[in-house]
């Protein structure tokens, strides 16, 4: 199974009212693994950046002046993409500005079921707790001291670690999954009230009559100092 995970920086928070994508990092997963494929791209916004975007994640006009602008790099992102499934964090956000940009070029949009949502996700694992990436990588101790500021791509990377965990770790399908086993005592447990029980029936004794009877003539050799007999 391929997925892309995915991050976007952009100049605010509304397409609709002007603002656009100045960065897009992604990340592919096979099979929940990193391939070590990325895809990363700078984008000119034609615009400039407003100050508490920029306080976010240091692009600035003078940077982002020199790359190209949206419709002469989103052939080459969807065809990155491909059909693969998105992983985002807040994927209404990134999904809202990824359609606003491939329709304003004419470019096909990408339907919002193709985008798995973590935020949701840690939200319904974790009710109540903050969901942030930050929050997450503290969760699941992923070191993210290179954050000093977003990145699009350093922040997919980040949310690949974080989506692992999120669903299992590196083998999220290993026969963990109790809403899909289940055996003839009734549904398997989840690994979240397990402990360790008795076995409700004993196991039978694997021990013949003869080793029985040649163990039990050792111990008499023994005295009666062998362990054996001040443990009975």
């Amino acid at each position: 199974m391929r997925e892309i995970v995915l991050d976007t920086e952009t100049t605010g928070f509304e397409p609709s009212e002007g603002d656009r994508i100045v960065e897009i990092g992604a990340v592919e997963l096979f099979n929940h693994l990193p391939t070590g494929r990325t895809y990363h791209q700078y984008i000119n916004p034609m615009r400039p950046m407003p100050a508490a975007a920029f306080e976010v994640h240091g692009l600035g006009d003078d940077f982002l002046r020199g790359f190209p602008v949206f419709k002469d790099v989103g052939q080459a992102f969807l065809e990155f993409i491909g059909d693969a499934q998105l992983v985002i964090h807040n994927a209404a956000f990134d999904m809202k500005f990824l359609n606003h940009e491939l329709n304003a070029v004419g470019m096909p949009t990408i339907p919002m079921g193709r985008a798995t949502d973590t935020l949701l996700i840690a939200r319904r694992k974790y009710p109540g707790s903050p969901a942030s990436l930050d929050a997450l990588c503290r969760r699941f101790g992923i070191n993210n001291s290179a954050r000093e500021k977003h990145g699009a791509l350093l922040d997919s990377e980040i949310l690949a670690e974080v989506y692992l965990e999120l669903v299992g770790g590196r083998q999220p399908d290993f026969g963990l999954n109790p809403a899909a086993q289940s055996n003839a005592s009734g549904p398997v447990q989840t690994t979240d009230d397990w402990r360790p029980r008795p076995r409700p029936t004993a196991l039978a004794s694997r021990l013949t009559a003869a080793e029985a009877a040649a163990h039990e003539a050792f111990v008499a050799k023994l005295g009666d100092a062998a362990i054996w007999k001040k443990r009975l």
